[in-house]
């Protein structure tokens, strides 16, 4: 991996709560313009990963870098700043039951950019757009949307800053196939309009054969020696289908069995604002 080229780099990191390991010595850089997926059965530390390269947690030791600069060394005012360039899904959408959904998007840009209330609605409106939502929903509660127009709600809002790094919390959960699909065609435009760095933590196998580049899998930290790796697989796709590491082999069951190669094409995301659901 190119060390010049990292968004994010986690190196000997560990994380406990109590006595309990939940992060030990696990070293991690991810690539800028890549998807990233982190995968892993519950309790192997995806999530908490998640909130140390978010600084949402501290670490209890090991170094995280930002855009290669330790994020330990950076002033508060450049830690402020830096943090800008991430965006979060989060997994429950998140949004602000009090507020419209024009404000919702607007929230972040009126917190942290001195810019016109004309800059703020264009930016609002454009990547309501981008998620496949129309204007006519602006005025809307969270409560009178669906789960799916929720979680692109939650996503155009984490887009307004301009990210140059997404984190998405398990984009999927609690989402019906179709709205799954959307999200994870959602995922893969970002990407390409964008170049946004994506980092995924998933259990949903779909959403992994359709938008990772690269799966990085996890294992329980109770169930290692102190020596051993807590990351037990580091490549791509095929890498992972084809691999006969038990571990893998009980995690994927038989649902990763179609080459790369042959997967199914994403579907240009018709961006009409009026997609259901």
């Amino acid at each position: 991996m190119n060390r010049t080229n990292s968004t994010i780099e986690i190196q000997d990191v560990c994380c406990m709560f109590g006595s309990q390991k939940v992060l030990w010595n696990l070293n991690l850089n991810i690539s800028a313009g890549e998807t990233v997926a982190i995968v892993g059965e519950s309790g192997c530390g995806k999530s908490v990963t998640m909130k140390v390269m978010m600084q949402l947690l501290s670490q209890t030791s090991g170094t995280l870098q930002w855009f290669g600069k330790d994020v330990r060394l950076m002033t508060p005012d450049e830690r402020r700043r830096q943090r800008l360039k991430l965006g979060y899904l989060f997994q429950g959408a998140a949004l602000f039951d009090s507020l419209t959904i024009y404000e919702n998007v607007a929230f972040g840009l009126r917190q942290n950019n001195e810019v016109s209330e004309n800059s703020i609605r264009e930016t609002v409106l454009t990547r309501l757009s981008e998620v496949g939502l129309s204007a006519d929903i602006v005025n809307k509660r969270p409560s009178e949307i669906s789960g799916g127009m929720q979680k692109r709600v939650g996503l155009a809002r984490a887009l307004a800053l301009g990210p140059e790094v997404m984190f998405y919390d398990e984009p999927t959960t609690g989402l019906d196939p179709v709205n799954s699909r959307r999200i994870d065609d959602l995922i893969h435009s970002v990407k390409e309009a964008h170049g946004v760095t994506g980092i995924i933590v998933t259990h949903d196998l779909r959403t992994v054969q359709r938008v990772a580049d690269r799966i990085v899998m996890l294992y329980p930290r109770s169930k290692l020696a102190d020596e051993d790796s807590q990351v037990v697989f580091d490549g791509t796709l095929d890498e992972l289908a084809s691999s006969d590491d038990p571990r893998i082999r009980e995690y994927i069951g038989d649902e990763l069995h179609v080459s790369s190669q042959h997967q199914v094409k994403r579907p240009q995301l018709e961006n009409t604002g009026r997609i259901a659901g």
